[in-house]
């Protein structure tokens, strides 16, 4: 979560909050908690830096007041969402009613650069916070005044995009008064199904796919996730982005969706791609080899798209171009398919009684994708959940939601300062697990990266409520 400043070097990052209810807002009548509960960090700060700020601050769940201090129906969350290129604000009622939600897409700066260039979306970001944010509130006929919390995403994602988020979220928190829940940007696209399908209990399995992270994980309860397998290079959102990028396609509507277009014109037996890590039985995600096969059938063909966009080919070119796309995603399904197989059999060791797969991110939109998935779900006995194609994306319905699902049980932190310097550090975590990994999910294909990479959402949250 945003930081505060101690005056100790010794970091704090576990705090728990009771309050009396006094009215609607009545969490802070004179801004003063009735009861604090100080807990000492179990990790040592990530750098030199950390040591000036603290973390995330997550209440025990095990410590609940004698009565709810709010009714669920009287809980409105504002939730902001800045992790990577879309700026996304939405306002969110417990009981699951969405008041706004509002979006801000940078797909011309995508198509521009290539790719999200962390500077370029960092201004994009800067330039439509403010807006977006009131137009949340505006939709939805409140002022911040008549929220409870503010919910914003402090990880994971790109650490320039992630402080325009936080730093509004502190602002508007501040001035108003209003408790603020930290965002783990992944565990809210697996609990947004929650808010869509109101029988999804846990535990539940869950495939978390978009352009920066492959995810599977069994999700036994909130803030309480295991994970069985992850990406150890490339996830399947950026392969598709590329993909339709080296086959001269429309990027503004994005490269998934232009990809699936041209796919559905092309044969996707026409070209034997080799399925990633078959060799390898784990749940892990591997996307690099099939990238480097698709250029190498590109060049084969001698497709040239500088000089000759998807509008302006040929028709034989562009039946080249389609059989490419379609084998491709036959190819890059057929690894998410293989895997998810293999993880709803680990998972119905752990917990035989989950019922459903959760599909959600950005490449859950994909219609090619449910329909594979949905075949491999009915194989094992499960249902496929996947929320609507608006809340797949990034958006601030997932992060209110989320914020909801936390702030009810207590996990929050208090109000900033009203009066804050523009250059106060916060706490951002653009490296940051949601669960802790499976014994038999460690990757044998190639050691992933962990230099600089926060203890995980679950380690936090249960450490906190062992103790």
């Amino acid at each position: 979560m945003a930081a505060l400043l101690l005056s100790s070097a010794l970091p704090i990052s576990r705090f728990a909050f009771i309050f009396k209810p006094s009215s609607h807002r009545g969490w802070f009548p004179n801004s003063r908690p009735l009861f604090i509960q100080f807990r000492r960090s179990l990790c040592p700060p990530l750098n030199p830096l950390q040591s000036q700020f603290k973390p995330l601050c997550v209440a025990s769940s095990a410590l609940k007041p004698a009565a709810p201090i709010m009714a669920r129906e009287d809980v409105v969350i504002l939730g902001i969402e800045t992790s990577c290129d879309d700026t996304a604000a939405a306002v969110v009622r417990g009981n699951g009613e969405i008041l706004s939600q509002v979006v801000s897409s940078q797909a011309d700066l995508l198509a521009r650069y290539g790719g999200v260039a962390p500077k370029m979306a960092e201004e994009a970001h800067l330039l439509a916070i403010d807006k977006v944010v009131q137009q949340a509130l505006d939709n939805a006929n409140l002022t911040a005044h008549d929220l409870s919390a503010v919910a914003v995403t402090i990880g994971p994602g790109l650490s320039l995009c992630l402080r325009v988020g936080v730093c509004k979220a502190r602002r508007i928190a501040g001035m108003h008064s209003l408790p603020i829940v930290g965002i783990h940007h992944m565990e809210a696209h697996a609990l947004v199904a929650r808010l869509t399908e109101k029988d999804l209990h846990f535990p539940f399995l869950a495939l978390l796919i978009s352009g920066g992270h492959n995810l599977l994980i069994l999700a036994r309860d909130l803030g309480h996730y295991v994970q069985l397998g992850t990406t150890i290079d490339d996830a399947i959102g950026e392969a598709y982005d590329k993909t339709a990028r080296w086959l001269g396609l429309d990027m503004k509507k994005g490269g998934g969706p232009a990809l699936e277009e041209l796919a559905r014109q092309g044969d996707a037996d026409s070209i034997k791609f080799s399925i990633p890590m078959r060799q390898h039985k784990d749940c892990n995600f591997s996307y690099a080899g099939l990238k480097t096969q698709v250029r190498l059938a590109i060049e084969s063909r001698k497709i040239c798209i500088e000089n000759t966009p998807i509008s302006s080919a040929n028709p034989d070119d562009r039946s080249s171009r389609a059989d490419i796309a379609a084998s491709f995603q036959r190819v890059a399904v057929l690894h998410l398919e293989d895997r998810c197989e293999r993880a709803i059999e680990w998972a119905l060791k752990i917990e035989p009684s989950i019922k459903c797969l959760v599909v959600s991110g950005g490449v859950a939109s994909n219609q090619y994708v449910r329909k594979r998935l949905n075949h491999v779900v009915n194989n094992s006995g499960l249902r496929l959940v996947c929320p609507p194609p608006s809340l797949c994306t990034d958006n601030g319905v997932m992060v209110a939601w989320t914020g909801i699902e936390h702030f009810l049980v207590g996990r929050f932190d208090p109000p900033p300062l009203a009066n804050e310097p523009e250059d106060y550090l916060v706490d951002l975590r653009p490296r940051w697990p949601l669960g802790e990994e499976y014994s038999q999910g460690r990757s044998e294909a190639r050691s992933l990266k962990r230099a600089r990479i926060h203890p995980s959402l679950t380690s936090i949250i249960q450490g906190s409520m062992q103790q």
